[in-house]
């Protein structure tokens, strides 16, 4: 039975069915906290993603769980609510076209101006909705073979995303064997780890891939991240479609600060920001870089003044 106080205008009905007023309240909730908007259809996917939550936490009611989560010193139940809501559903090289086009039309182009001395040899690469990690280590594997250490390059990939139980996936490395099938066979022969003994049945990435990819909780619906400077690459596919058009141009926005002048930002192909953002123009389908007149924001990344102590870089 529902604890809920009698009368209660947001109360569920005991058997964990939200009514109207209760779920807009999670809606807002959820929205404020992520960016994350539940459509009305979405009663159902709520209850059924907090109801283990709420039994680990010996409550009897939606009710209840709220008044939980919107105390003020709950900052991390709140974290552990999207954690609950958030689908995470990824795979190694995931829509390769993208892959294609940086191994065809943008690495070599990185490749000749360094060549040219008109750039660095280091690369910056930011994962935003990383999931539980199949993505930065994809990219990762790529950028070893295109730009090895041996040549004087040095890359480093930042894995982000809002979930912290993908997040600690992500940092164990550790895979499925069966997820195998979906790394090119060089990769695999290079890169990955065949477990033995209490591991049989898994795969880890080697410690020298593993070595450059960073995790970290970001928020990309937050007004400002924890990052410092700009980055070469960044993907953010597969992530938008969550968010009402509000919330995607507050996460364009944040995202941008943080693309470098020559940088590109990739998309999911469902994902086409149109006039999201008049920052950006399109370099090709779902891939964008900045339009002239962004640039200057771009620049301000870079600069010294913009670093703070807590960056993850």
């Amino acid at each position: 039975m529902s604890r809920t106080p009698h009368g209660s205008e947001g109360a569920d009905d005991g058997r964990g069915m939200l009514s109207p007023v209760l779920f807009r309240k999670y809606q807002k909730l959820i929205y404020q906290e992520s960016g994350i908007w539940l459509g009305e259809h979405k009663h159902a996917l709520l209850t059924g993603r907090l109801s283990r939550r709420l039994r680990l936490l010996g409550l009897g009611s939606m009710d209840e769980y709220l008044q939980l989560v919107t105390q003020p010193d709950q900052q991390h139940e709140r974290a552990v609510m999207i954690d609950c809501i958030t689908t995470n559903q990824t795979h190694f090289f995931r829509e390769p076209r993208h892959f294609d086009y940086l191994c065809t039309d943008v690495f070599p182009g990185w490749l000749r101006a360094a060549e040219a001395a008109q750039r660095s040899k280091c690369l910056r690469v930011w994962s935003a909705g990383c999931s539980s990690g199949e993505e930065p280590y994809s990219l990762a594997m790529l950028l070893s073979k295109h730009f090895p250490c041996g040549d004087g390059w040095e890359f480093e990939v930042l894995g982000t995303d809002i979930c912290t139980r993908v997040l600690e996936k992500a940092r164990t490395a550790m895979y499925a064997i069966e997820k195998a099938k979906e790394i090119p066979p060089e990769f695999l022969r290079a890169h990955m780890l065949k477990g033995k003994g209490e591991h049989k049945g898994l795969m880890k990435v080697s410690p020298e891939l593993h070595r450059s990819v960073r995790f970290a909780r970001v928020n990309l619906h937050a007004d400002s991240y924890p990052i410092i400077g700009s980055f070469d690459l960044i993907f953010c596919r597969n992530v938008l479609i969550y968010f009402d058009q509000q919330s995607k141009m507050k996460v364009i926005s944040g995202i941008v600060q943080h693309l470098s002048p020559t940088g590109l930002l990739i998309v999911g192909h469902s994902e086409h920001l149109g006039s999201t953002s008049p920052m950006l123009r399109t370099v090709a389908p779902t891939i964008y870089a900045l339009a002239p007149e962004g640039s200057a924001l771009a620049d301000l990344a870079d600069k010294p003044k913009a670093l703070t102590a807590s960056g993850l870089f």
